[in-house]
């Protein structure tokens, strides 16, 4: 079973330095049709205004994962971290017991425009981490694992049995996905447009999947799309 979760009905926040498309309810944007998806609690679509960002605020048990798309995004937070991350590059933080993190543009010049994505931990108060995986040189054409419960393959270990891959896709060029016996899964096409299984999802549109193993995913324009592995 599919169902198509469209661009346009996604909640959407303007608040002039930040423009934010809210895939589940998140913050004053509330559907009862959307609170997640399986483990998956929050895909943010963030533009940030140049000199712009989060001040530093706290979080605790949720494993959260950034994925930058165009400009750059500083990350400061209360373990020690502080890096700039660019297009191509996965931040993740697990929050555990407590952190506090800050994110700002440093550019005066461009907006940074990021996915955020907060995934329900299987383990509460664990010891807050931190860590890193560029993809800006990964292959076009194939799927890349990005986190995984265990770390395998060279991905992030995160806690919670959820797969994060990531393709980048030229026109014209496929991938194929198969889901075991009882996993779910949800695309989110971050940019360009696709045929998912017959149906074509924009950039921004995403896909529920249950019940489905074979998935199936063309590329009509220059793409990046998510695929999450879920229990």
């Amino acid at each position: 079973m599919m169902t198509i979760r469209k661009s346009n009905e996604r909640g959407h926040a303007e608040h002039g330095w930040l423009d934010s498309y809210h895939s589940f309810s998140f913050a004053d944007y509330y559907d009862s049709q959307w609170t997640g998806f399986r483990t998956l609690r929050v895909i943010n679509d963030d533009l940030v205004m140049p000199g712009m960002g989060f001040g530093a605020h706290p979080h605790r048990d949720m494993e959260i994962v950034t994925y930058v798309l165009s400009g750059a995004l500083e990350h400061k937070d209360s373990m020690g971290n502080g890096r700039v991350i660019r297009p191509g590059d996965v931040q993740y933080m697990s929050a555990g017991s407590g952190v506090r993190h800050s994110e700002f543009n440093p550019s005066q010049k461009e907006a940074a425009h990021f996915l955020q994505i907060w995934i329900l931990p299987d383990a509460q108060g664990v010891k807050p981490r931190y860590a890193e995986k560029s993809l800006r040189d990964a292959p076009h054409g194939q799927f890349h694992l990005v986190t995984s419960k265990t770390g395998r393959d060279g991905s992030i270990a995160i806690h919670q049995d959820a797969d994060l891959l990531l393709a980048k896709l030229d026109p014209g060029q496929s991938v194929a996905h198969r889901l075991a016996n009882n996993r779910n899964a949800w695309i989110h096409v971050a940019e360009g447009e696709v045929v998912l299984n017959g149906q074509t999802l924009a950039g921004g549109d995403a896909a529920a999947i249950s019940r489905e193993n074979n998935l199936q995913l063309t590329a009509n324009k220059p793409s990046q799309v998510l695929l999450f592995d879920l229990n």
